[in-house]
């Protein structure tokens, strides 16, 4: 049974938990255009239908089909997503993932506390983004370079807390240099 109300709900109550780190990350500006494809029918439409509440539906999607065309649809139009950073290497002949721009890694970072915090609600703990992404399988699939930084940025969210973890990112404009 399709949710369209609820998914319209958790969408935009997402995105404004998005939008608020975004300005207290320093890209402001950005946040305030994060996730608009998520309005659009190819994504709304199979977010309504596949809708839980406890997860995203695309995951329901793609247990369905084998793939989520909502999620293929929204990874190549949101350039916070790793999964939209890769590119042809030309030595190799394959498609590999190259280094996120930092402010996209922001959007990243404040993409994911934003989705652990909707997702988690009562429960959610600052230690919960850095323990997903630990278990999960994304930094294999990202630039060695961008997962270090999301991965060092989500720790010290997990051990000083928000307040800590948003003054060190706004402070960040480049990749630190590697010694």
């Amino acid at each position: 049974m399709a949710h369209p109300f609820l998914h319209f709900y958790t969408i935009t109550r997402h995105r404004h938990k998005v939008m608020a780190h975004c300005f207290r990350a320093g890209i402001g500006w950005q946040g305030l255009f994060h996730d608009l494809s998520k309005y659009t029918p190819t994504e709304f439409f199979p977010g309504a239908k596949y809708y839980q509440g406890t997860r995203s539906p695309n995951e329901r999607e793609r247990e369905l089909y084998g793939y989520s065309l909502a999620w293929m649809h929204h990874k190549g139009r949101n350039r916070h997503h790793f999964e939209y950073w890769n590119d042809l290497n030309t030595q190799t002949k394959l498609y590999e993932p190259v280094p996120m721009p930092v402010r996209f890694v922001k959007e990243m970072f404040c993409d994911r506390v934003a989705a652990s915090k909707i997702y988690q609600g009562k429960n959610y703990t600052d230690a919960h983004p850095l323990a997903y992404f630990q278990k999960g399988s994304a930094r294999k699939k990202m630039h060695p370079d961008t997962a270090d930084l999301l991965e060092e940025w989500l720790t010290i969210l997990a051990k000083q807390g928000e307040k800590a973890a948003f003054a060190h990112i706004k402070r960040v404009k480049e990749y630190p240099k590697k010694s």
